[in-house]
């Protein structure tokens, strides 16, 4: 049976004016729900990382050196945020012309009531910045079947992890002035030193703990006395992981920085600052309060500022240290606890000896290659990933690339939908029908893909996608008690969301590489990225085998697409 879809959500769910009216007043809060409901633990299964580049200048990778710069500059961001000069997210459909000096001092001397249209006239477009108010002073509390988003907008302090302890230090005072980047410096020294060992019972490793476990253990520390450590964890500005460990190649850094060893992390805080003892940098955040658009301009801002202007040089002086200034929080645990806490550490070591991270990367060509062929490169890299689950699993399998919708108020995600009709046929002949087609008609196909893989991407970016607006309607029809639609039953509709390939790209002279954790257990999770002249990914999966033979398959399908697009036939 064949229907429109509008008459099909109509019949569901009555007339688009109440849907609409509807939407409007909970479109908010469903979205957080997904995520705060969700029981599984936030490690692997929901926390991202962003690694930063090295410093350019190498003296300044010390873990000391790079840590107080990199805290000074993220306290700066902070104050920019709270005193609103933060310069607006805005996309430019004409980047020379609208970030130039002309259209900047055009747009100041608009009053602020007409400023919008003034960038509205140039093609320049405000985006929604609400996810801001979380980035900093919050945390993730763990609650019974659904966790709570807590934010504590007048803390003061830093939260600074080593070897399991846990210390905190005002880094403002009550006008908002940065402590002296030299007693930041002593403070860490000071912790360096004092946290020499690890204690016998880490409370890290409870934020590893599936929610409602970990919601249960919280409540005894709360009754056992632990209720001003745990808002003092909860409030800091950041959390600020100092590792003792040097990290050997990309696959260590990448285990490191979205899992680490456990005990030297929590997990809830809305972002953590990891810094190893080699200067490695990077930033684990916690999902449920916002995606990595506002955490990558963070990293992006906070990188070129401590890089171009650090506070601290490799031969400072720290200030002369006081330690009662620094609080070194400690905790009382009774027998249930610390068994609370030995379990969530075997589950958690269980779970990372299971966890593969393999780097990728092909030097052939990158996006100035692709771009001279008239191709979108990420649709290439796309169709890629499709071309090799097809040659690796014999068939198309669900995929998803993330979106931002920033563009609209309080806009998150939506999905684009790398498999296609398209994509498939064009698999097809390049795996089964090598030799039946011309090098022209498989030339033809990567074009189509691409058009329509540019078409998918603005639709997206523009709510059009249909992930969300689904989304929307079972939450529509869950909360108003009706019987779920047979549409949301449907084995299509449940394959659809057993999502194989889960990828995310991000490009920013900041950062080396990110990476998550695959959202199913026969799936992978892909962070990838076309530079300009190679392509590279970084892809995690539970099963090992299959992980090796997809980059394999990975290789094999770019050298194909290579050869076509260079005039050679498939042999």
């Amino acid at each position: 049976m064949q229907f429109g879809l509008k008459s099909c959500v109509t019949l569901l769910f009555g007339s688009s004016e109440d849907i609409a009216r509807i939407f409007q007043q909970r479109v908010g809060n469903p979205w957080f729900d997904m995520y705060l409901c969700a029981r599984d633990p936030v490690v692997l299964n929901f926390n991202p990382f962003i690694s930063l580049n090295p410093d350019p200048k190498e003296a300044y990778n010390s873990q000391v050196v790079r840590a107080t710069n990199l805290v000074v500059s993220s306290i700066k961001f902070l104050n920019s945020l709270n005193n609103e000069l933060l310069r607006p997210d805005i996309y430019y459909v004409n980047p020379k012309w609208s970030q130039s000096r002309l259209f900047k001092k055009f747009i100041r001397l608009l009053p602020t009531s007409v400023s919008w249209y003034g960038a509205y006239m140039v093609n320049a477009y405000p985006l929604d910045m609400s996810q801001y108010k979380r980035l900093f002073n919050s945390s993730r509390i763990p609650k019974l079947n659904k966790d709570e988003l807590f934010t504590n907008e007048l803390g003061r302090h830093l939260l600074v992890m080593r070897n399991g302890h846990f210390y905190v230090f005002d880094v403002l005072d009550p006008g908002g002035n940065i402590l002296h980047p030299s007693e930041i410096q002593a403070q860490l020294i000071y912790i360096l030193q004092d946290a020499d060992r690890l204690p016998e019972f880490s409370l890290c490793y409870l934020t590893t703990e599936d929610r409602n476990t970990w919601a249960a253990v919280r409540q005894q520390l709360l009754e056992a006395g632990n209720e001003d450590n745990l808002q003092k964890i909860d409030g800091a500005v950041f959390c600020l992981c100092l590792d003792n460990i040097s990290l050997k190649d990309d696959t260590e850094l990448s285990h490191c920085m979205l899992h680490g060893r456990g005990f030297n992390r929590w997990f809830d805080k809305s972002f953590s600052l990891i810094i190893t003892s080699d200067g490695t940098a990077g930033v684990n955040f916690e999902h449920s309060w916002g995606d990595g658009v506002a955490v990558l301009r963070f990293v992006n801002e906070v990188y070129r500022n401590s890089t171009r202007h650090p506070v601290i040089v490799p031969h400072s002086s720290p200030a002369a240290l006081s330690a009662t200034k620094c609080e070194r929080l400690e905790f009382k645990l009774n027998d249930s606890i610390q068994t609370a806490i030995n379990a969530a550490r075997m589950k958690f070591e269980e779970t990372n000896e299971k966890i593969s991270v393999r780097m990728f990367e092909f030097r052939k060509f990158g996006k100035e290659f692709l771009v001279k062929q008239k191709l979108s490169p990420d649709a290439v890299f796309q169709l890629a990933c499709q071309m090799t689950a097809y040659r690796q699993f014999g068939k198309i399998i669900s995929s998803y690339e993330a979106c931002s919708t920033a563009a609209f108020k309080h806009g998150r995600t939506e999905t684009i939908r790398p498999t296609s009709i398209l994509t498939k046929q064009c698999s097809h002949a390049f795996i089964e029908e090598r030799s039946k087609h011309s090098v022209a008609e498989l030339r033809n196909m990567i074009d189509e893909c691409s058009k329509y893989h540019r078409r998918l991407q603005l639709e997206a970016a523009l709510g059009k996608g249909f992930d969300r607006h689904l989304f929307a309607l079972k939450h529509l029809s869950v909360s108003r008690g009706d019987p779920m639609p047979e549409l949301f039953l449907d084995s299509a509709y449940q394959k659809l969301n057993h999502i194989i390939l889960s990828t995310s790209t991000l490009h920013s002279p900041a950062v080396h590489l990110g990476g998550f954790g695959p959202v199913v257990p026969d799936g992978f999770g892909i962070g990838y990225n076309v530079f300009d002249t190679w392509v590279g990914c970084n892809i995690t999966g539970y099963l090992n085998r299959e992980l090796q033979e997809f980059l394999r398959c990975l290789e094999y399908s770019l050298n194909d697409i290579l050869d076509v697009l260079e005039g050679r036939h498939l042999v």
